[in-house]
């Protein structure tokens, strides 16, 4: 359990692996801990190179900041953390938000940034994306039982053969309902703004670092024509659809995900 100072607040973070090469920073997604990365992929990513996990500000054990925020200002605080452990350069991985984060890293920080992977998320919304945003505020903003609103997430990010498996489904309403949302529902309605906000489609040229986009082929959230665009529009992108995976891909096809980012990272190209 770590703390940083950053941007004057204190910031939650795990290192994980005592390698001495790169490091890879994972940025989580709108709503999670960065604790959602320790089942799955920081035992795999930690024992090749140092994995960097971390919560925004005001989530989990996060000194919350009282003010709006844009995906760029979170690029700027993970940089600042970067600043305050001595990471010179990173490997950087983001989901959903993550992705829009470390999107924004890349351009605004591009000597911070050596591979870039982005999962699950988009350049631009669309009508869609900005409908469901502004309804999961309003879930928020009328404090609606944890129970349901986790409910409404399963339902965006698992695909149907996933939600065929009741035992599995109720577990996880459990899991994540059990013991409270990691941050308040201001924070919640703030990140929503912040991807709402987000906007780098006429910047993605300007992207210089190889790219990975990585999507399940069957996510509801953010759907694959999101990620073609970025592959199209990021100079030195591959674009890799796994067949089997919603939204939450790094969980329902955790050993393929994990061997696509592993490979990317390792490939000397």
């Amino acid at each position: 359990m770590s703390h940083a100072r950053v941007q004057g607040r204190q910031l939650y973070y795990e290192l994980h692996g005592s390698h001495p090469g790169p490091v890879l920073v994972l940025c989580v997604g709108v709503g999670g801990s960065c604790r959602g990365w320790l089942p799955l992929q920081v035992p795999e990513f930690s024992r090749e190179r140092r994995t960097l996990i971390f919560d925004y500000p005001g989530v989990g054990e996060s000194e919350a900041v009282d003010a709006p925020f844009t995906t760029a200002d979170l690029a700027d605080t993970t940089v600042a953390l970067l600043d305050a452990l001595g990471v010179e350069r990173a490997d950087v991985l983001g989901s959903f938000m993550g992705g829009m984060v470390a999107q924004e890293l890349a351009l605004r920080h591009p000597e911070r940034v050596e591979r870039l992977a982005l999962v699950g998320t988009y350049a631009r919304p669309d009508a869609k994306r900005v409908t469901l945003l502004r309804q999961w505020q309003d879930l928020a903003r009328m404090n609606a039982p944890l129970e349901m609103f986790v409910r409404e997430r399963i339902l965006w990010t698992l695909q149907d053969e996933t939600l065929e498996q009741k035992d599995l489904i109720e577990s996880m309403v459990d899991f994540h309902s059990r013991d409270g949302a990691p941050l308040t529902a201001a924070v919640f309605v703030r990140q929503c703004e912040a991807c709402i906000g987000h906007d780098t489609l006429d910047r993605l040229r300007d992207v210089r670092q190889r790219t990975l986009v990585l999507c399940g082929g069957n996510d509801q959230l953010t759907p694959p024509k999101f990620h073609r665009q970025l592959a199209d529009e990021i100079p030195n992108a591959q674009l890799v659809t796994l067949s089997y995976g919603g939204h939450a891909v790094m969980v329902e096809s955790a050993e393929s995900f994990n061997r696509t980012v592993a490979q990317f990272l390792a490939d000397e190209r």
